[in-house]
């Protein structure tokens, strides 16, 4: 006979969650944390809603659930970066971006009644960039950027300037980059 195995519950099951996460350098999906902890994901949703609002700094991405963690020996560089294409495009633009090695960390538009919308990425290599656009297509989501006609900013990451400049020079050849914000 199967044993069946006992819900993790409670302050003990967000603890594990947090522990995991801090331990982890790549995300965690809501369908793994469940089933280690013999929950629903919905559960293991409004834990990480009550660990964030301790003050956690859990990013929710679509790869799943990370910690961030700062580090003060390792400096990152960021730029905001103005783009604008078709959805079709959406694959090409990521590409050219982390095989420069840059981690997109977010999408933004502008929306005429809620301001600011913005979604975490996270996106730094190749399996990461098809892990989102097998989901989008999956879920039949749509790209933020259709309500805005394609255009859209990006938050990216990187460890040197020239990987900044690469970049953002390969999206202006391809015809997807309308600024750069420092």
């Amino acid at each position: 006979m199967a044993e069946k195995r006992k819900k993790v519950l409670g302050e003990e099951r967000r603890e594990l969650i947090l522990q995991w996460l801090l331990q982890s350098t790549t995300p965690i999906t809501g369908n793994e944390l469940a089933e280690r902890t013999n929950v629903s994901r919905q559960v293991i949703v409004q834990d990480i809603s009550i660990l964030k609002a301790r003050n956690h700094s859990i990013l929710a991405t679509a790869q799943g659930y990370m910690y961030l963690k700062y580090q003060g020996e390792e400096q990152v560089l960021k730029r905001r970066i103005a783009c604008q294409h078709r959805p079709e495009e959406t694959e090409q633009e990521l590409m050219i971006l982390v095989d420069h090695g840059v981690t997109v960390k977010d999408v933004m538009v502008e929306h005429p009644i809620y301001g600011d919308l913005t979604a975490s990425l996270m996106l730094s290599n190749r399996r990461d960039v098809h892990l989102f656009l097998t989901k989008m297509k999956s879920t039949n989501a749509s790209l933020l950027s259709e309500l805005t006609d394609g255009v859209h900013l990006h938050t990216i990451e990187a460890e040197t300037n020239e990987q900044l400049d690469d970049a953002t020079n390969a999206l202006k050849q391809a015809g997807f980059l309308l600024s750069i914000t420092e």
